[in-house]
C-alpha cells in the first residue's frame, strides 16, 4: 500500500474584473476498491457566494463554485490524500472473445456498459482508426488481451508532443498527426475500441514518478494524467494507461471517469467579463506518511517509458469551456 498527497492549483488572471464566474470542479479522488480517500480540502478564492457538491451520472465527486461579485482572479486550491490499495491481477488472457463482449454490452444485462461502447465527439472514429483496431482484434482474441496490445501500439505508433495538440482535438486529428498527450492518446484508444462497439470508459487523474539517476521520470509525472478502462463481462473493468505502456498502479490516483474529456475535465465553466484571462495549473504529488510527512523516494519506479521529447506540460485542466456530466474500474 501506498499513501499519496496531491495537490492541485489551478489560477484564473482576467484581463478586466470578471461580474460573474461559475466553474464546475472535479477534483476529488473517487473512493474504489484500489483507493481510499482519507482526506480532501477545496478552497475558493474569493469566497464563492454558492458551493455546491453531488455526485453526477457516472458516480464523480462534483462541486459547483459561483462568484456574484466582480473579481480579478479565481483560484482554487485542492489538496487530498489518498491510500492505495492492492487488488487481484486481472489476467488479460483470461478474458471473453472480444466479439462476445461486445455482444453482451448490447444485450439488456450489459446496458450499463453500454453508455461507453458508443463513439462521442472526441471519439468518433473514421475508417484508419477502425482499421487500426480491427488489426489487433482479430477474430475470437480474448478482449482485455487485444486491449493490452492496443495500449503498447499506441504507445510505440504515437509521440508523446506537449502543444501539438490542445484540449478541443478530438481522435481523429490526433490518429492523423500520430502525436499528442495523454488526453489524445487515451481518445485515440477509446475511438479504436468504439469503432468495434467495445465499452472503455476515459480516466483522469495523477501521476506520481520518481526519476532514478540516468533514467527518465513516467511522462504525466506531477500533472494531471489520463488512461482509459476497458470492459469484460466477466472479469470487469481493467484499465490501461496508453501514454505510458503500462497498467496503473500504486503512484495512479483516479479523480474521474467518463466517456471522454468532457466528462472528466477537473475545471470547467463560465465566466461574464469584458477581459481575456491567463490560466496557470501547478500539480504536486507526493508520497507520504501515516503522519503527513513526506517519505522519502523509493529506489526506482516499476517501469520507466523513453524520455519524452519535451518537458512535461500540465495536461487534462483547461479554460472555462463547457462541462459534462463515470464507470467504476480495476486496476
Amino acid at each position: 500500500m501506498s499513501r499519496l498527497r496531491v495537490r492541485h492549483e489551478t489560477r484564473y488572471v482576467y484581463g478586466a474584473p470578471a461580474a460573474f464566474s461559475q466553474h464546475l470542479l472535479r477534483l476529488t479522488p473517487r473512493d474504489r476498491e484500489d483507493q481510499k480517500v482519507i482526506s480532501t480540502e477545496i478552497a475558493v478564492t474569493p469566497d464563492p457566494q454558492e458551493l455546491q457538491w453531488f455526485d453526477d451520472g457516472f458516480g464523480n465527486r462534483l462541486g459547483t463554485a459561483t462568484v456574484y461579485e466582480p473579481h480579478d482572479t479565481l483560484e482554487i486550491v485542492a489538496e487530498s490524500v489518498v491510500e492505495r490499495l492492492p487488488v487481484t491481477e486481472i489476467m488479460p488472457g483470461a478474458s471473453m472473445p472480444w466479439e462476445a463482449a461486445a455482444a453482451a454490452a448490447a444485450a439488456p444485462a450489459g446496458l450499463a456498459a453500454a453508455l461507453y461502447a458508443f463513439p462521442t465527439r472526441y471519439t468518433d472514429a473514421d475508417d484508419a482508426i477502425e482499421a487500426y483496431a480491427r488489426r489487433i482484434f482479430t477474430p475470437g482474441r480474448p478482449v482485455l488481451e487485444a486491449a493490452r496490445e492496443l495500449c503498447s501500439a499506441i504507445h510505440d505508433d504515437f509521440a508523446y508532443a506537449p502543444g501539438a495538440t490542445g484540449a478541443e482535438t478530438v481522435a481523429s486529428d490526433s490518429y492523423a498527426a500520430r502525436e499528442g498527450v495523454c488526453q489524445d492518446f487515451a481518445h485515440v484508444m477509446l475511438a479504436a475500441m468504439r469503432a468495434l462497439r467495445l465499452p472503455c470508459a476515459y480516466v483522469s487523474g495523477y501521476l506520481r514518478t520518481i526519476p532514478p539517476p540516468g533514467q527518465a521520470r513516467l511522462i504525466g509525472a506531477d500533472a494531471t494524467h489520463a488512461w482509459v478502462s476497458v470492459w469484460d463481462p466477466g472479469l470487469g473493468w481493467m484499465q490501461l494507461d496508453p501514454t505510458n505502456d503500462m497498467e496503473p498502479g500504486p503512484d495512479h490516483v483516479l479523480a474521474a471517469t467518463g466517456r471522454d474529456y468532457a466528462d472528466c475535465a477537473p475545471v470547467t465553466g463560465l465566466v461574464v467579463g469584458s477581459g481575456g484571462q491567463m490560466l496557470s495549473v501547478s500539480v504536486d504529488v507526493a508520497a507520504i506518511d501515516e503522519t503527513g510527512a513526506e517519505r522519502a523516494p523509493d529506489p526506482a519506479p516499476a517501469k520507466a517509458p523513453p524520455p519524452p521529447p519535451a518537458p512535461v506540460a500540465p495536461a487534462g485542466s483547461a479554460p472555462a469551456t463547457a462541462a459534462g456530466p463515470s464507470p467504476d474500474a480495476k486496476s
